[in-house]
């Protein structure tokens, strides 16, 4: 097992919100370095975030949009913050980004501290890529940073009594999510990702990606606020 890999799903509604939130990157950033001073390394996969939601939303109001043509906008989305991301880094990220987690030959051969990953192709989100990729580096531990605080057992936005999950194995969480991916929909993880994780015993921690403090208590191995799946 990799311990000072960790692999990070960095939720693309933390990169582009409503637009581009440079401040919380630059934070962020300030958080991986200090790490990989400490001599760790990180596979950081990018999601696509607003910016996939708004260019999705706007081909249906113009006309009838195919599920596979919604994935390849997201998927586009997700590349876009994979190369801003990057460039961030630039200093200790790998010059590639990965588009693809099947050819990993230049991943797998890398020195740099800091590897970028994108979305890959229809059928799958950067959730999948995130697991995939912590399969192949021997990676057991997944963060996905989102903007909840936690998983809920149903929608807290439209029921009241929504009940928060600290812990839950991925059977149950299976239950809540289904088990097809739909593009542009919004779940916590998503299902064949889960699906992934589960069969090959990979904890993934749900938790607020904005609350800084928060994510340098689950990097140090610190208790944290948020969901553990496993």
């Amino acid at each position: 097992m990799n311990k000072k890999m960790i692999v990070i799903s960095l939720g693309g509604s933390l990169i582009v919100p409503e637009e581009i939130d440079w401040k919380f990157v630059k934070k962020f950033k300030e958080v991986i370095e200090k790490k990989i001073k400490a001599g760790y390394r990180f596979i950081i996969v990018t999601g696509g975030g607003k910016t996939a939601r708004k260019y999705i939303e706007a081909g249906v109001k113009m006309g009838d949009i195919d599920t596979e043509d919604k994935d390849w906008i997201g998927i586009h989305a997700t590349r876009m913050n994979a190369h801003f991301i990057r460039t961030v880094f630039k200093k200790y990220a790998h010059p590639t980004i990965n588009k693809n987690p099947y050819d990993l030959e230049s991943f797998l051969k890398a020195k740099e501290s800091i590897l970028v990953a994108s979305g890959y192709r229809p059928g799958n989100s950067t959730d999948y890529i995130s697991i995939l990729l912590a399969k192949h580096f021997e990676v057991k531990k997944v963060a996905n940073l989102s903007n909840i605080d936690y998983v809920y057992d149903k929608d807290p936005k439209k029921y009241k009594n929504a009940k928060k999950i600290k812990n839950i194995s991925w059977p149950e969480f299976q239950k809540i999510v289904g088990d097809k991916w739909d593009p542009g929909s919004n779940v916590p993880f998503d299902p064949v990702a889960s699906k992934l994780a589960a069969k090959e015993g990979i904890e993934v921690s749900i938790f607020n990606g904005k609350k800084i403090g928060n994510f340098h208590k689950y990097l140090d191995g610190k208790k944290f606020v948020g969901t553990v799946i496993k």
